[in-house]
């Protein structure tokens, strides 16, 4: 997996954990400014969130169509993921909207605790939804952590795997450094051999012109004598 698109994805999964928690602490509030401020803090980190998804698909794009293909399966549960806490928060603000009128209308007359109840259960069935979404994120951040630490271990593998390679590489060298001087040494023997075996030759050939010489001149004595002897 590429190492930016799970830095990327590491940063997403801690502010999704982060928006889980600050969406149940508004969940419970009462005060209408407070839950509105916290509100507006979530739809900043929705946004982050937003960016985050962007560069994630850029970079899931970018690389081979084998890795791809699970980077992309992988992003469209984190864009549920972010929609549906959107869509959340609209109900939040929806509900906070109507729990104002419904306050306008108790001072005409209406129950205060009718309202008390209604916010309480609300409150109650958000915060079953939500720490079923932050169960969900702390484990989407546990498996990045670890993906991260395998890919980790995985790069020290290839690190020692690489650092042998090129040990071997350097000995194998070396080996045929050894060999090149020794062919070079014996290609020396053979110059001098070949000059050594040159000098025979013209020596032998030197001596046959002179046992021919010889042989000649022994010829032409006897012959001579020959001559001489019946000539008398």
């Amino acid at each position: 997996m590429s190492a930016v698109f799970e830095g990327y994805e590491r940063q997403y999964c801690e502010l999704s954990t982060n928006l889980s928690r600050q969406y149940t602490a508004a969940s419970s509030l009462v005060d209408g400014e407070q839950k509105k401020q916290k509100v507006s803090e979530i739809k900043g980190g929705i946004d982050d969130g937003d960016t985050l998804i962007r560069k994630m698909d850029l970079e899931a794009r970018s690389l081979q169509p084998s890795m791809k293909a699970s980077l992309l399966v992988k992003l469209r549960e984190y864009k549920t993921d972010l929609n549906n806490l959107k869509n959340e928060v609209k109900r939040m603000t929806s509900a906070a909207n109507n729990n104002s009128n419904v306050n306008v209308r108790l001072g005409l007359g209406g129950s205060r605790d009718d309202l008390l109840e209604s916010g309480q259960a609300h409150t109650l069935a958000v915060s079953n939804d939500e720490r079923g979404r932050m169960a969900m994120s702390t484990e989407r951040l546990n498996q990045s952590s670890e993906r991260i630490k395998e890919s980790r271990r995985s790069m020290l593998e290839t690190e020692e795997l690489g650092a042998s390679i090129l040990q071997d590489l350097h000995q194998q060298r070396q080996s045929l450094l050894h060999a090149h001087k020794t062919l070079h040494g014996v290609d020396d023997n053979i110059s001098k051999s070949k000059k050594i075996l040159t000098a025979m030759s013209r020596r032998m050939s030197r001596n046959k012109w002179i046992a021919a010489s010889l042989i000649t001149a022994i010829i032409l004595a006897i012959i001579l004598i020959l001559i001489i002897k019946l000539s008398r």
